[in-house]
């Protein structure tokens, strides 16, 4: 199978690649009934741009800052009074770390996502993401040099850390 923007899904020596060996580990996450500007803060405490929303282990959506801005602000909602699971994307498709990185690109392709949460027996792991994706198949690719750049100051907006 191939890569996010057509290379291979394989190590150098032939194998398959692993979302471990590619997903971003750790997890930042909130409470379904945590505020968006909870959730906001850990975003900007982290400097990432998404946070899995979970119920203890059970992950139960993700919440991306454009959720924020779109779902919630753009409408006029009050963010210290909406709850992340009001505006997080439900049921998000997940993957395993023991999972090739082709069934990850191949779930992203099928459901038109950007990221998805690692789960191991039952417990988020990580977040395996496009950007993940291109930085360990194509590290020369455009997708890949934005993915890994660092905004040069607060002003700026480089593309969510994890894309």
């Amino acid at each position: 199978m191939t890569g996010p923007t057509g290379g291979t899904a394989a190590a150098p020596d032939g194998t398959a690649r692993l979302v471990r060996e590619v997903m971003t580990a750790g997890v930042a996450a909130v409470r379904p009934d945590a505020s968006l500007v909870e959730a906001a803060q850990l975003m900007r405490a982290q400097d990432v741009g998404d946070v899995l929303v979970a119920d203890g282990d059970l992950v139960v959506g993700v919440l991306t800052d454009r959720d924020i801005t779109v779902r919630a602000v753009a409408e006029g909602a009050d963010p210290s009074t909406v709850s992340a699971r009001t505006v997080c994307t439900p049921d998000p498709v997940v993957v395993g770390p023991d999972d090739d990185v082709a069934t990850a690109v191949g779930l992203m392709r099928r459901h038109a996502v950007r990221r998805l949460p690692v789960v191991e027996a039952g417990r988020p792991v990580g977040v395996v993401s496009l950007g993940d994706l291109a930085v360990a198949e194509e590290p020369r690719s455009v997708l890949a040099d934005i993915s890994r750049a660092a905004p040069d100051n607060e002003n700026d907006t480089a593309m969510d850390e994890r894309t």
